[in-house]
């Protein structure tokens, strides 16, 4: 599930770790590829073959070795999913942030899902 490889990646940074390990599914590798292309995180690497498939991650900081990731905030769970049009997607932390939608294209970042009019599931916030 996304939710843990997100709370991973959260952790691992307030630790300052380089890189951390996450169970490969399709999803989630979307999920990091869109964190990757905005640039929260540095890459992402398939490892191992069969059950035992791994997505490694390598974490990004800056020159003062502070998080590239400020904060997570999980919108939408298995328990209450939250759907939204792209008409009514906002910006995230006065544009400081992102929002991130899985949609019938695949996993978009919020201004993207407006620039395509694609509305979705509404996943997380990422600031």
């Amino acid at each position: 599930m996304y939710i843990d490889t997100l709370i991973r990646i959260k952790n691992a940074m307030t630790r300052e770790k380089d890189r951390v390990k996450v169970p490969y599914s399709q999803f989630e590798e979307n999920v990091l590829e869109s964190l990757v292309k905005t640039g929260y995180l540095n890459e992402i690497q398939k490892k191992g073959r069969g059950v035992k498939r791994v997505i490694e991650i390598k974490l990004k900081y800056d020159k003062e070795e502070k998080s590239r990731i400020s904060d997570i905030k999980l919108i939408s769970r298995p328990s209450k999913r939250v759907y939204i049009g792209w008409k009514d997607i906002k910006k995230s932390h006065q544009g400081y942030g992102n929002f991130f939608l899985s949609t019938p294209k695949g996993v978009m970042v919020d201004r993207d899902a407006r620039r395509n009019r694609l509305g979705g599931e509404l996943l997380f916030e990422i600031w």
